[in-house]
């Protein structure tokens, strides 16, 4: 199956092992060894193309190194010597990108109006498949299960990437999804969040009804204990969750509800009145320039999520992966997508190109773009196909593709404050790597054409990780 799937570099230099702090590879698991095809302690690939993270060009004809789970050595495939007793691999004609650190995403999947399925063990493998080593999962519908498999993939118990496990949602009553908690004031907000990192989560996720005082106790709690909050806002405006402190705000501009008219303090307007009120933004006007210039100055980053939104924009294709689906949520997402497509009409068109400008304008004003793909909405969105389509929708933005390659690993790694271990392609860095036939750099669909995903140097098949789901 074809699922599949940057200045840092020295000439031709071998570089020497740098000593980050990174996590030694656990014992992996007869249930993980079953997906691992490569699992000796050195590992060479040899004559590689090597596209490694930071936005730097291609280099050509390198030899990675990778002994005990980080890269030992990377350079001129002229200049390295296989190490005794290191299983070679020629990788002619074949590129090496970082694995993908992904940052709004999901372990749960629409099954039918405001309903949620919990797919944990499915959902970790697919991502694993496309190319996925580490993500944040950006809104937990399933307390403690998401915590538990994220301890688990990270014992070696169960193959998957590295999880940033958020909390659930930290949302006002309003919204009606009954899977969620409803805050009842400030100090609930504050309770949760403590409870839940207690718990475990890593993370937390603010959410559409949330008040100002709830988000900001949430944001002092998280930050009290060296956290990070995100959120997919409403209510609070992107200008006040920037003055409260939040570090991340989710699906670009989409949601943005600053430049609603008579917009009322804490008090959702509807999601649909915000995005008309962002698809009549001039994104030349003095009023996105500061909010754009606001948001860099308090170091908030943004979350792309083009994939969902693509799902319900007309003109647009079938996304990728629809055959791993039951057959019953196939056909139910195929009868949507064939309902978008006979639009005449659709705020989407309109407000789906003017987001990739404005995210493009946030990137390029130096503001911290990172991605992820939500696979929410009305479905279709799949774990890790969805992420290698991401890559793709950000250089259909504009972005060229070593930038969005960047995007999709450094800069979230930058954001997670683990750029020391993972998201480029170093020595001293964690053997996550991604193996593509193909050059992604000249064609940026070649990101699909995955044919082994390095975790901590074991490498895993991603055809039979998508066979057992």
């Amino acid at each position: 199956m074809r699922l599949s799937p940057l200045p840092a570099l020295l000439g031709a230099a071998v570089l020497a092992i740098a000593t980050p702090a990174i996590a030694q590879r656990p014992t992996l698991s007869k249930n993980v060894l079953q997906y691992v095809a490569i699992d000796t302690p050195t590992v060479v690939l040899a004559h590689v193309r090597v596209i490694d993270g930071t936005g730097a060009p291609p280099r050509e004809d390198q030899t990675i190194v990778v002994r005990d789970g980080r890269i030992a050595s990377i350079g001129d495939a002229s200049t390295i010597e296989a190490p005794e007793g290191a299983q070679t691999i020629d990788e002619t004609g074949k590129t090496v990108i970082p694995g993908l650190v992904m940052m709004h995403e999901h372990l749960y999947y629409p099954t039918g109006p405001g309903v949620y399925g919990n797919l944990e063990e499915s959902f970790t493998r697919l991502y694993l498949a496309g190319g996925v080593t580490s993500m944040r999962t950006a809104g937990n519908s399933n307390g403690y299960g998401e915590i538990n498999i994220a301890k688990e993939i990270q014992h070696g118990d169960k193959p998957g990437p590295w999880m940033d496990a958020t909390a659930p949602y930290l949302q006002g009553p309003g919204l009606g999804i009954t899977q969620m908690y409803e805050l009842k004031d400030a100090a609930d907000a504050q309770r949760m969040t403590s409870f839940w990192a207690d718990a475990g989560a890593t993370s937390f996720k603010a959410y559409m009804n949330i008040t100002r005082a709830e988000l900001g106790a949430a944001v002092k709690e998280t930050h009290k204990r060296g956290l990070k909050i995100t959120g997919h806002l409403c209510s609070v405006t992107y200008r006040e969750a920037a003055a409260l402190g939040i570090d991340d705000l989710e699906h670009g501009f989409f949601v943005a509800t600053d430049f609603v008219p008579d917009k009322k303090p804490d008090v959702c307007p509807g999601q649909n009145v915000g995005m008309k009120a962002v698809a009549a933004v001039d994104t030349n006007s003095a009023e996105f320039k500061s909010l754009v210039a606001d948001l860099i100055a308090h170091h908030v980053a943004l979350t792309s999520t083009l994939t969902v939104f693509e799902t319900f924009t007309p003109g647009t294709p079938m996304p990728p992966g629809q055959d791993v689906l039951d057959p019953t949520l196939q056909k139910q997402f195929e009868q949507f997508h064939d309902a978008v497509q006979k639009r005449t009409e659709s705020m989407y068109v309109g407000l789906f190109a003017k987001e990739r400008a404005m995210e493009r304008q946030f990137a390029h004003a130096g503001g911290l773009l990172i991605a992820g793909t939500d696979p929410t909405g009305a479905g279709g969105v799949i774990p890790g196909y969805s992420d290698q389509r991401q890559v793709e929708l950000l250089v259909g933005s504009g972005f060229t593709p070593l930038e969005a390659i960047r995007i999709c690993t450094l800069n979230g790694a930058t954001y997670l404050g683990k750029a020391d271990r993972f998201g480029s392609i170093a020595a001293g860095k964690q053997a996550d790597l991604v193996v593509s036939n193909g050059n992604p750099a000249a064609t940026i669909s070649d990101i699909r054409t995955v044919e082994m995903v390095f975790k901590q140097g074991a490498g895993y098949d991603p055809a039979k990780l998508i066979e057992s789901v």
